[in-house]
């Protein structure tokens, strides 16, 4: 969605490198001086990923209609993409607050500005997009992480990734207990009286309980993102540790969930062959386990033991995370050490760099070119090839005359108040 924030300001740029202050698809962010400019760049290209990722998911054929390769690029899109935009959300704000060392006093204050104002013009923009594509747009709920992440923005990160373990160990749990009090008759009367719900289908229950990418089970992911932008990605020590790390977590949340749950534990939303409309989420009628895809309060507890993709439980959180952490150190590796795939990857980096232009232009071009969904009734990834050379070209010609992409561009103008604060 980024995982789905401000200005760029950032180090000198390098020969292979794009334009200078770049902007993220999340975060529009200022790169503020610090390690290599390798690093921001491997975070673009990890956020490109994430961008084709929810192509994938939202213009490709389903998991049912693949097999091979295909497959395994279709099953590690489903569910990993947002989960990889809301991780590089994180690392998006550190960017803003200050990256190895937290910004205070005046520079501070001006930077949590900009981000309540980045999180109100977020939250505005998907409650306007949800009016037309429904809760499957993860804008709106980025706006909400924003503003919960704000008393966070000066932690360290040994103390941002202790909390981003308790969230991931503890909230899941009292997801499952919230949705099991919530009646169909509580939810509406809820609803009812929220002002949210009534300009589109996503409203403050759904934003941080109910909805496909809920705050309270997702922080989890964000808190994780915001503890990788205050280590130096370009230490190869921390490369390999953090390398290391993400391949354990991944390891032991699956590992352990096929052990408890059996086979199916890690069976993805998508072998339904159900529409998936959303950035990597759960159809509305999907027969898995719908902790943040929706209130389902008659699901077993044992359903907190598997990991399928948007399960959101505690093994689906950790592995999640394993996976996003080797995206995006990968990533960081690959631009820092292979000069020759960068420069390559430039039209694709750039992407990256745009990446909330490449978000909502995908849904807008969607729309205007009458392209469906993914559903189970498409077979053709033709479509998905198109969008995505389309977003590359777009990328490409764009970032060589501009230094920000269009709604990046406008997102840092809206945050140029913030340096009015005294």
């Amino acid at each position: 969605m980024t995982q789905t924030q401000p200005p760029q300001e950032t180090s000198a740029p390098q020969e292979n490198s794009p334009p200078p202050p770049r902007t993220s698809p999340e975060s529009a962010v200022p790169a503020s001086p610090g390690p290599s400019m390798g690093r921001l760049v491997g975070v673009d290209l990890a956020r490109a990923l994430a961008v084709f990722g929810m192509y994938v998911v939202h213009i490709g054929p389903p998991l049912s209609a693949t097999d091979g390769v295909a497959r395994w690029i279709r099953y590690l899109a489903d569910g990993h993409s947002s989960v990889l935009f809301a991780t590089l959300a994180g690392f998006s704000l550190m960017l803003i607050a200050g990256r190895r060392e937290p910004r205070t006093g005046l520079a501070g204050r001006q930077a949590k500005a900009r981000i309540a104002i980045r999180a109100a013009v977020l939250l505005a923009l998907g409650t306007a997009m949800a009016t037309e594509y429904g809760g499957v747009i993860i804008l709106g709920f980025y706006g909400v992480y924003f503003l919960l992440a704000l008393p966070l923005v000066r932690l360290r990160a040994g103390t941002l990734a202790i909390i981003a373990a308790a969230l991931a160990l503890v909230t899941p749990q009292l997801a499952f207990a919230l949705t099991s009090l919530l009646s169909e008759s509580v939810q509406q009367s809820i609803n009812a009286h929220d002002p949210l719900r009534s300009l589109s289908d996503v409203g403050v229950l759904d934003l941080l309980l109910t909805g496909f990418y809920p705050a309270l089970t997702w922080m989890s992911f964000v808190t994780a993102g915001m503890a990788l932008g205050r280590l130096d990605l370009s230490c190869g020590t921390v490369q390999r540790r953090l390398a290391a790390l993400g391949a354990a977590l991944a390891g032991a949340a699956y590992g352990m969930s096929l052990l408890l749950a059996g086979k199916g534990a890690l069976r993805s939303t998508a072998e339904d062959g159900s529409s998936s409309g959303s950035s990597g989420s759960m159809p509305p009628d999907s027969g898995s386990v719908p902790l943040d895809g929706g209130s389902f309060p008659d699901m077993p507890a044992s359903s907190l033991l598997t990991a399928g993709p948007h399960s959101g439980t505690t093994f689906d959180i950790i592995g999640s995370v394993g996976v996003a952490i080797l995206v995006i150190v990968g990533a960081t590796v690959a631009m820092d050490r292979l000069p020759r795939l960068r420069r390559l990857a430039k039209p694709v980096i750039a992407v990256g760099t745009m990446s909330l232009t490449a978000y909502v232009g995908h849904f807008l071009a969607q729309s205007a070119l009458s392209v469906p969904a993914g559903t189970s009734t498409q077979q053709s990834w033709a479509p998905l090839l198109m969008f995505v050379l389309g977003a590359t070209l777009f990328a490409a010609i764009w970032s060589r005359f501009f230094r920000r992409g269009p709604l990046e561009h406008l997102l840092n103008t809206a945050t140029k108040p913030a340096n009015r604060i005294r």
